[in-house]
């Protein structure tokens, strides 16, 4: 016998349907974005975020890079981290104060910035800019409701596709 929803009940379900496809969509734009980005240059999503942002502001601290890029000086320490090994950052003593670094491009990373895409970060940023501020404000306490309710919550998150990269690699 086939169950009777409610009408409210179907347009809760279809709500629900819909936002989990959005999530869907979301996270499979940013594992190709993250993909197309290691075939093309050898580099995840998160490490040509940061050297966009580097381009376009040579001489940030850590902490200076942590706010450009939204997230926590962790996360883009451990990327800074790759990009130096790779050759692509410098870090280098700020005046005055022996132990804060400021970080610049090397050659090899104007090099490859300037041939690369955007960065898919680059576009969400660009996209939630755009969003009414009412509807952005409700947004971000609502997506965080659902991800406390789902268990998804905790230390700080790191840089877009630098996680998947890591689990990627154990």
């Amino acid at each position: 016998m086939k169950k009777i929803v409610p009408h409210n009940d179907r347009h809760a379900a279809k709500e629900s349907k819909d936002i989990l496809n959005d999530i869907r969509r979301l996270v499979q734009y940013i594992r190709l974005a993250s993909r197309d980005s290691e075939k093309q240059f050898g580099l995840s999503a998160a490490q040509l975020f940061v050297l966009h942002r580097l381009f376009e502001e040579e001489g940030l601290s850590i902490n200076d890079l942590a706010e450009r890029t939204m997230t926590h000086q962790s996360s883009v320490s451990v990327v800074v981290q790759k990009l130096e090994t790779k050759g692509y950052v410098k870090k280098t003593v700020f005046d005055g104060d022996g132990r804060k670094f400021k970080l610049s491009l090397t050659k090899k990373g104007e090099a490859l910035i300037q041939k690369a895409p955007n960065a898919i970060q680059d576009t969400l940023i660009d996209a939630l800019e755009k969003v009414d501020p009412k509807v952005k404000k409700n947004f971000a306490k609502g997506f965080s409701t659902f991800l406390r309710l789902a268990g998804i919550e905790g230390e700080a998150p790191l840089l877009f596709a630098e996680d998947i990269e890591k689990k990627r690699k154990k």
